[in-house]
């Protein structure tokens, strides 16, 4: 089992045929959290991950009291180009964590269109959150870090 940084290949498709409306006025887009590789049975999740149910189909999403099934709503969209390259980026998310929670990626989803994938995160390492804050921080929103980026 793995989790890799990947734009999902149906994504692309999709977003080709005019499925996403990803700005702000647009579709609600979701982030939702995966367990850690180790608690992943045989499931993958990256370029070939389709949708939120691939996440949920063998209980692979992670969980944790303040974490709620489907993830959380992504808000402050910035859609941009610059030097060729369009690009997306959200505004930072955050859970308040009571108990334990681990998690090894995440997936953003499309929650207006059928729960499609967008992208999967690894985050390169298990990452835990114990009676905290669980954040993910996005990278800046230019041409060249944001976490989406096309071209």
């Amino acid at each position: 089992p793995t989790i890799a940084n990947e734009i999902c290949v149906s994504f692309l498709d999709e977003l080709l045929g005019g499925t996403h409306d990803l700005d702000t006025s647009g579709d609600t887009l979701k982030i939702a959290l995966i367990k850690s590789v180790d608690e992943l049975e045989t499931d993958s999740f990256g370029q070939a991950t389709t949708n939120y149910s691939d996440l949920t189909s063998n209980g692979n999403e992670a969980s944790g009291t303040g974490y709620t099934a489907g993830g959380a709503t992504l808000s402050g969209q910035v859609v941009a180009n610059a030097s060729g390259r369009a690009y997306l980026d959200f505004t930072d998310v955050a859970w308040t964590i009571t108990g334990s929670l681990t998690a090894g990626g995440a997936l953003i989803y499309n929650s207006s269109q059928g729960n499609k994938a967008i992208a999967v995160i690894d985050f390169g390492g298990d990452q835990v959150a114990s009676n905290q804050t669980f954040t993910i921080v996005f990278p800046t929103a230019d041409q060249n870090n944001a976490i989406i980026r096309l071209g």
